[in-house]
């Protein structure tokens, strides 16, 4: 008889570009959630969940690669019925397809303009890298159905709201706005008989921000090496030609007066390159009218974000304040989110044009900057209180504590593991990261008490307290036991 050929185990780890998040990471993301999905609601934005699948026909153009639809996303194909082929179905790329095939699904029934936000886990069949994962995190609002770019200023403005009520400090951010019309307006400046590969100079413009003014100017004339040695070739414009979208990218001024006169003279006579920047004008003045000035919301000319996807205003929100990278180098975080208008959202499913504007934050970067300045750690710190366990025969007296401390809105559980070695249940409560442990013994019961002891205090004191400040600072306290939950809130107090 064969031998039966042993199964081998499955190996236990995630797929390659996926993690797991554990109990403080998942708390504290929820509670950052919880403060901009606050802000969202309050703005008169309602909250919106979607399927985490969707057809492949309806994300469309929200593809990361339209010629290859199933590249860049997890998809399948279900089985076939009546002996036609099965729908292509992909897990959601982004939050904004969605909301384009919701809006088109039930436009009848939702009010116009229709102001949505939506957070939730979307997946990118891409190749992971450091920090780089296939499945993280959104946070999205949009307003869709708005064609005036005041749709667009109050979106910058509950961006920067979010930004503050998630953790970070006025001063170490700016959301920085541009407009794709004024980008038109210097192409057609740069090249009124169209035709220059423009998408070629949309990708050299999009490197502005790593390659800098000299190497834009490079990629758009004969081309430049890379940091690698690769020669890039370059789009072939002539330095008359490319000036104007240099000019473009560095007309920044001292103020937004400066800066829209100086983009002015960038577009030149282009009719769409003067509508963009009155529409910029205009977001300035409804945002200063609001109180956010120029320490919070910028016009920058340098952004260029998604060039061929947005038609109108684009922003950014860039973290101003320094970190250290793996190598020791100091850096600005960086953005954690963008957005803009992009008025093609439903054409595709009903043919007609409506209007649209949102942002998308990236919470995993917003909570890794939290980290970075220290603000981020307060989820991890306090665990459940412990109840621990010195008789089996009295379990339903432990379960009894542990609810009278929940009933008080104290988060408590009772020690389940094996009771006979207190020490291991001490340690259990360190793991937990646990305030308190509750500890009631034969002696306590006689006497109507329990001792409390705080773990928070007893673990400053072990590293550096004396023993006469051992003895002034008791880290265990006792107490009767009709004052138990009185007596954890006081630790509680202390502790916070």
């Amino acid at each position: 008889m064969a031998k039966v050929k042993k199964q081998p185990r499955p190996r236990a780890a995630t797929p390659k570009g996926f993690r797991d998040y554990f109990g403080a990471e998942v708390t504290e993301r929820k509670a950052m959630l919880e403060r901009i999905a606050e802000v969202y609601h309050r703005h008169g934005f309602d909250a919106l969940e979607t399927s985490a699948v969707e057809t492949v026909e309806a994300l469309g153009k929200f593809l990361p690669d339209v010629e290859r639809p199933n590249a860049g996303v997890f998809a399948w194909q279900e089985e076939s019925e009546t002996g036609k082929p099965g729908d292509w179905l992909a897990l959601r790329y982004d939050l904004t397809a969605p909301l384009a095939r919701v809006y088109a699904q039930f436009r009848n029934d939702l009010p116009t303009p229709y102001r949505r936000y939506a957070m939730g886990p979307v997946w990118r069949n891409e190749k992971p890298g450091p920090g780089r994962f296939r499945q993280f995190y959104q946070c999205d609002a949009d307003t869709v159905g708005a064609p005036s770019v005041a749709a667009d200023a109050e979106i910058c403005a509950m961006l920067a709201e979010a930004l503050e009520a998630a953790g970070i400090a006025r001063g170490d951010y700016v959301i920085r706005i541009n407009n794709r019309k004024v980008l038109n307006g210097v192409l057609e400046a740069v090249d009124p008989s169209g035709s220059a590969d423009r998408d070629a100079i949309l990708r050299s413009i999009d490197k502005f921000d790593k390659v800098g003014e000299e190497g834009v100017r490079a990629l758009l004339g004969k081309g430049r090496l890379d940091a690698s040695g690769a020669y890039i070739d370059g789009v072939g414009l002539s330095e008359a030609q490319a000036e104007p979208v240099i000019g473009f990218l560095t007309s920044k001024g001292a103020d937004a007066a400066e800066t829209l006169a100086r983009l002015r003279a960038a577009v030149g006579g282009s009719a769409v390159g003067a509508e963009g920047i009155a529409e910029l004008e205009t977001v300035a003045g409804l945002l200063e009218a609001q109180g956010y000035g120029p320490d919070r919301i910028v016009i920058d000319p340098s952004v260029v974000r998604g060039l061929g996807y947005y038609t109108g205003p684009v922003f950014e929100a860039e973290l101003t304040f320094e970190i250290t990278d793996e190598r020791g180098r100091a850096r600005r975080f960086g953005s954690v989110a963008g957005g803009g208008r992009y008025d093609d959202l439903v054409k595709r499913f009903t043919g007609q044009a409506v209007p649209a504007t949102g942002v998308s934050i990236g919470v995993d970067r917003l909570l890794a900057a939290l980290h970075a300045r220290g603000s981020g750690a307060a989820a991890e710190a306090s665990g459940p209180v412990v109840v621990t366990v010195m008789d089996r025969a009295r379990m339903a007296d432990y379960q009894a504590m542990a609810t009278e401390l929940r009933r008080a809105g104290i988060r408590a559980e009772v020690y389940l593991g094996n009771p006979k070695n207190f020490g291991n249940q001490l340690k259990y409560a360190d793991r937990r990261r646990a305030p308190v442990a509750v500890i009631a013994g034969e002696d306590e019961r006689a006497r109507g008490v329990v001792q409390l002891k705080d773990l928070v205090l007893g673990a400053k004191l072990a590293e550096s307290a004396s023993l006469e400040e051992w003895k002034a600072q008791p880290a265990q306290v006792e107490v009767a036991r009709a004052d138990l939950v009185a007596g954890v809130r006081r630790i509680l107090a202390r502790a916070d």
